[in-house]
């Protein structure tokens, strides 16, 4: 029997990715779509993507049968919809992130473990070409034991086109979360080693100088169980002239004993530079596997699992880092000289 999958929110565009790959998947049933915003459930009726059939919460848990609830609402709304749905012993899965604050995380983690209940998320880098390549690279030994990692996941802000609560105090939740969670679910899944530590990590307001509360800019520093160093940038500093085009977006590079390994999510190989080679190398993309965090949860829900997709404990791993991340950030624990 197919999983009864009911859709709660739609107000970041990712979420239409989810709704239409679940509409076209056979272990998947959509059995409802609500939205309770009344201005988003109008440009829903516009734009003919989704057939919305509730404007509540509560009233689709009590009313559709479903076995699962995909969150897409504003980041900061999303923790209360997955811990009600849990609550209501529903499996879930979000677009990143899954929730703003740790406690919310906490209290996600307590319901799926209790309740023997899934936590799926978008997280689908892990998906594309480009960084199944570097996995499969940095598995099989290619550049020895790494020891550095930078990583720039520059975004175009885009204001103007952006959902408008991006802007709005306390519906963000923070740019480390929102963008950084990727990296830090990602580079694990990589190596195959855990993160150690959270070195620093800071936000403050750059471009966004309409919106001063609006941190769009974000680094971090962090350490893998080996004393691999991380570095990354999260900001919202790319032109968006250029969109999701540049050749730094979500640009990669690892450093290991044996040589260098880059990538990027729009590069067309992975470049291989090796000690003792004197003449870099372009190593040809294997296949990507889109869809592939959907799959990934219907595999975590009937115990199915195959080696490299992402489960439960990974997505809440990587909240935790993000979270903390962001925390440390909006602390602004660091030194002052």
């Amino acid at each position: 029997m197919a999983i009864r999958l009911a859709f709660v929110g739609f107000r970041h565009a990712h979420i239409f990715d989810l709704y239409r790959r679940a509409r076209e998947t056979e272990e998947l049933e959509v059995v409802a779509a609500c939205e309770e915003d009344p201005e988003a459930r109008r440009e829903l009726a516009g734009g003919g993507k989704v057939e919305v059939t509730h404007d509540d919460l509560e009233r689709m848990l009590e009313t559709v049968d479903c076995d699962a609830v995909a969150v897409g609402d504003y980041y900061a709304k999303r923790g209360h919809i997955a811990i009600r749905a849990l609550q209501e012993g529903k499996h879930i899965i979000s677009d990143k992130p899954i929730c703003t604050r740790l406690e919310e995380l906490d209290e996600i983690g307590k319901l799926s473990k209790k309740k023997g209940l899934k936590v799926g998320c978008m997280l689908d880098m892990r998906d594309s070409p480009q960084f199944i390549g570097l996995r499969s690279l940095v598995r099989a030994g290619t550049i020895g034991e790494v020891h550095a990692i930078f990583f720039g996941g520059q975004h175009p802000l885009l204001l103007g086109t952006r959902p408008a609560w991006y802007f709005e105090p306390g519906k963000h939740g923070g740019t480390i979360n929102d963008i950084g969670i990727h990296a830090l679910d990602l580079i694990p899944w990589i190596t195959g080693m855990r993160f150690t530590a959270i070195n620093a990590a800071r936000c403050w307001n750059a471009f966004a100088k309409d919106f001063p509360h609006f941190k769009d800019a974000g680094q971090l520093m962090l350490t893998m169980e080996n004393g691999c160093g991380v570095l990354g940038d999260v900001s919202y500093f790319s032109p968006d002239s250029f969109g999701y085009s540049l050749p730094f977006y979500w640009r990669m590079t690892f450093w290991g004993e044996e040589g260098v390994l880059e990538t990027s999510a729009t590069a067309r190989a992975i470049t291989v530079a090796l000690k003792g080679e004197t003449e870099v190398r372009k190593e040809p993309l294997p296949p990507g596997n889109p869809g592939g965090y959907l799959r990934a949860f219907v595999h975590d829900i009937v115990g199915e699992l195959k080696e490299g997709e992402l489960c439960t404990k990974d997505v809440l791993r990587a909240s935790r880092l993000a979270l903390t991340a962001q925390k440390m950030a909006d602390e602004e624990a660091g030194w002052s000289v």
